[in-house]
């Protein structure tokens, strides 16, 4: 039994964030039901690709583990009717289409709503919808990148004196899903109380003030617009990355007990009288951060580690092959290995964070082929798709085409 092996999930979503959030949910023995327009969620095609196999690149592979797939074209009413009757039996429908998208082919809330009214209906944007709070910016596309700017992500993120710098991953994407599934979560549990389903919305712009919460409260309080502080911390110290001869490593002695391990690993046993509080410290950190440098300078990162463990939090800084090194990486299952379509190989994708004793979240399959699933979800319903005549690109219709969410610009993930 897994936490989650009741529930249905139909996801519109392609990219990161939403994909994120539904892999979760699969995670959690969620049946996950992909959605697909004609050619497929479009990072199908986005490097990298494993030799033996360019069905699907790592991309796409990463976040879509676990899930079944089928491909369906909202221009067409038999396959709109066919989702609808998928609709019919599921719990839970996730999308990250601009406002209005869904609208166009009357698969909106409310519409859905109707037919099972148990619905859960998940919509993850840019910035928000206007059933749970309107926006000047809500027909606006956005993207992981364009979140961070505006939420204060990479105002904050850089050297003092560099320019505003992204989070290397997509937070704007991932911590959104995140919070996405929580939301989806939320309103499952209301429904068991209730009976009634809801609209929900996790907007990446939100999110990303969420994030960003440290430089609110510290504008409320002081009046000022925070400043880049790199590696360090603008009320903690020592709470920075220091360079050892082969290697970086971050220090973070907040606690008394902190500092005077760190003191006397140091062989500065005065610091201890002379900078006993936490003020202190952060008052003089101009002058202990040299000394603390240089004393970090002078050894391996192995060396400062060994001083320091066990008495003042501490960790190299590592890169992704360390992580494939680290024993506690290996004994908590988080690199977990993904089968390639078709043949004997597989490639390590990231594992799942959530534990749970009772209920442990699996891993699924590998990322599904595209449509791979359509007999075992609607045929003979409906039939199999049938083979187009020719390759061609069809022309837009209005601004759109069939797939749904990409070319008039409606998706807001990344």
């Amino acid at each position: 039994m897994t936490a989650l092996d009741d529930v249905r999930v139909l996801d519109l979503t392609r990219v990161l964030g939403g994909p994120y959030c539904t892999m979760l949910l699969a995670d959690l023995g969620a049946d996950v039901v992909k959605i697909e327009p004609p050619g497929g969620d479009f990072v199908r095609e986005t490097p990298p690709f494993h030799e033996a196999d360019e069905r699907f690149g790592g991309y796409f592979q990463s976040v879509n583990r676990g899930k079944r797939s089928l491909e369906l074209d909202f221009d067409d009413e038999a396959d709109r009717a066919a989702f609808r009757s998928l609709v019919d039996d599921a719990d839970v429908v996730v999308e990250n289409y601009r406002v209005g998208t869904m609208e166009k082919f009357d698969l909106e809330y409310e519409q859905l709503a109707e037919r099972n009214p148990r619905l859960v209906y998940a919509a993850m944007r840019g910035f928000g919808d206007p059933r749970t709070g309107s926006s000047p910016k809500q027909d606006e596309p956005a993207f992981d990148l364009v979140a961070q700017a505006l939420g204060g992500v990479m105002h904050q993120t850089g050297q003092a004196d560099g320019p505003p710098t992204k989070v290397g991953f997509g937070v704007g994407d991932i911590f959104t899903g995140v919070l996405h599934a929580v939301n989806i979560l939320a309103a499952l549990h209301h429904r068991e109380r209730t009976g009634r389903g809801q609209f929900v919305d996790t907007a990446m712009y939100d999110a990303m003030v969420s994030l960003a919460e440290r430089s609110v409260y510290q504008y409320s309080y002081t009046d000022e617009v925070p400043d880049r502080d790199g590696n360090s911390h603008p009320t903690l110290f020592p709470y920075n990355a220091f360079e050892a001869d082969d290697g970086y490593v971050v220090i973070a002695a907040l606690t008394d007990g902190h500092w005077h391990g760190l003191c006397e690993a140091m062989e500065r046993p005065g610091w201890v009288v002379e900078y006993s509080s936490g003020p202190e410290r952060l008052e003089a950190r101009d002058d202990l951060r040299p000394a603390i440098a240089e004393w970090v300078a002078r050894r391996s990162v192995a060396d400062v580690i060994n001083a320091l463990r066990g008495t003042v939090p501490c960790a190299p800084v590592q890169d992704v092959a360390d992580v494939y090194d680290c024993d506690h990486v290996s004994q908590r299952e988080m690199l977990v290995e993904a089968e390639l379509p078709g043949t004997d190989e597989t490639v390590t994708i990231a594992g799942t964070p959530i534990k749970m004793a009772e209920t442990p979240p699996t891993p699924g399959d590998r990322a599904p082929l595209l449509d791979e699933h359509r007999s075992e979800l609607l045929e003979p319903a409906v039939g199999p798709r049938p083979e187009p005549e020719t390759q061609t690109d069809p022309e837009p219709r209005d601004g759109e085409t069939g797939r749904v969410g990409l070319t008039d610009g409606s998706l807001d993930d990344d």
